[in-house]
């Protein structure tokens, strides 16, 4: 598993400051991905289980979410990272641009953001989207968090 950036985020989890990875190996290639170099499997920095526990080591305290940006496909090494995440006390959130997310990773998320990227609807900020901003325990729908006047 591959990653290319480490950011830390206040906009992609409403209310949470997110440590986010962005994991490379992405099968979609929507058409206008603002991250199209993510297509590429080795790309970036192997994500390694002694960093991933240092980083939530760095953060603990600061932030309160550790968010993948994809990683789906690489479902043993995506529940094994939630795991360490959620034994520190973080909240976990997928980014995916799948419809459907396999249930042994959702039952590790709090939570999913489902579809992928199509310009012509928008993302999450706009009613008309395609995607979807999820509560897993609650299968709520949160796309109105995202709205600038919700």
């Amino acid at each position: 598993m591959y990653y290319t950036n480490i950011q830390v985020v206040l906009q992609e989890v409403p209310g949470e400051i997110s440590i986010c990875l962005s994991i490379c190996g992405c099968k979609l290639h929507c058409k206008g991905c603002h991250s199209p170099m993510l297509w590429k499997e080795k790309h970036g920095k192997k994500l390694t289980s002694e960093f991933f526990k240092g980083l939530l080591k760095k953060y603990k305290g600061f932030a309160s979410c550790i968010l993948f940006m994809g990683g789906e496909w690489h479902e043993t090494e995506l529940i094994n990272y939630l795991c360490l995440a959620k034994t520190e006390g973080y909240k976990t959130c997928l980014y995916s641009g799948e419809q459907h997310i396999n249930k042994k990773i959702l039952n590790h998320l709090t939570w999913v953001k489902t579809g992928r990227w199509i310009s012509e609807l928008g993302g999450l900020d706009i009613a008309s989207t395609n995607q979807k901003f999820i509560h897993v325990q609650s299968n709520k729908l949160l796309n109105h968090l995202f709205f600038k006047n919700h």
